[in-house]
C-alpha cells in the first residue's frame, strides 16, 4: 500500500487531508511537530510527504533540509505564507511542489495522485533503460546518474527529470507548460514558477550556463553536441 506522511500541527488540516487521502487507498501517517515528523519519515519510509512549513520544535524548512540528506522522497510543502521568498526557499531546500493555504483538498489529492503516478510509472520504463551522451554531459537514465565533463553531479529527482526532458529534446524549445506536463504530470494545478526555480538549481549544479538556454517568452532549450 502506498504510504503518505502528513506533517502539520493543525488538527483540522490533518483530519481534512486524511479524510480525502484514505478513500483513495493510501496508508496515511501523521505527525504534529518537526522532530516527530522527521522521526516518522525515517521510520515509515513514506512514498510522499505533505509538509507544513510552520511547525513547532523544528520548522518545515529545517526538517526538509535534514530529510534531503538521506532521502529523495517526493515532498509537497504546505504554507500559509504568500511571499514568493518562502516558496523559493522551500524549493531551494528540496521541495518538489508547494500548496498555499487555504487550499482545495481535491486539488491537493489530485496533485498527490499525479505525483505518485509519475513516480510509479517512471521507474524502469523502456525509455529510461538507456544513456544520453553528449560532448559535456552524460545521463544514465536507468541508474539515474549524471556526469558533466566526467565529474559526477548529484541532482534531486525533480531536477534529474527536468534535465532528462530537455536533453531528450535537444535543440527544441520546451515551454514551462510542456515541462510541467512531462515532469509533474498533466493534472498539475500549481504555478509555473517551480520550473524556473528547479532549473536554476540544475544550472548551478552543472557548473555550465551554456547547456540550458533560456528562450525569452518561450521556455528552455538544451544545447550540447551529441556523441
Amino acid at each position: 500500500m502506498t504510504k503518505i506522511l502528513v506533517i502539520d500541527d493543525e488538527p483540522s488540516i490533518v483530519n481534512l487531508v486524511t479524510a480525502y487521502l484514505k478513500p483513495e487507498g493510501y496508508e496515511v501517517f501523521t505527525a504534529a511537530d518537526g522532530p516527530s515528523g522527521l522521526k516518522a519519515a525515517r521510520a515509515f519510509k513514506p512514498d510522499l510527504v505533505i509538509l507544513d512549513i510552520m511547525l513547532p520544535g523544528m520548522d518545515g524548512i529545517e526538517l526538509l533540509s535534514r530529510l534531503r540528506r538521506e532521502s529523495e522522497v517526493y515532498v509537497i510543502l504546505l504554507t500559509a505564507k504568500t511571499e514568493e521568498t518562502d516558496k523559493i526557499v522551500g524549493l531551494s531546500v528540496g521541495a518538489d511542489d508547494y500548496v498555499t493555504k487555504p487550499f482545495s483538498p481535491r486539488e491537493l489529492t489530485a496533485r498527490v495522485k499525479a505525483a505518485l503516478r509519475r513516480i510509479q510509472t517512471g521507474a524502469g520504463s523502456a525509455s529510461e533503460m538507456s544513456v544520453l551522451s553528449f560532448r559535456h554531459l552524460r545521463m544514465d537514465l536507468g541508474a539515474r546518474t549524471l556526469s558533466v565533463d566526467e565529474s559526477p553531479i548529484e541532482l534531486t529527482a525533480i531536477e534529474f527529470d527536468l534535465l532528462k526532458a530537455l536533453a531528450e529534446n535537444r535543440g527544441r524549445v520546451l515551454s514551462r507548460e510542456q515541462l510541467l506536463e512531462k515532469v509533474w504530470g498533466g493534472e498539475y494545478f500549481g504555478e509555473q514558477r517551480v520550473v524556473d526555480v528547479h532549473l536554476g538549481h540544475v544550472r548551478q549544479k552543472l557548473g555550465r550556463e551554456d547547456l540550458i538556454v533560456t528562450v525569452r517568452g518561450a521556455g528552455y532549450r538544451f544545447e550540447d553536441e551529441p556523441l
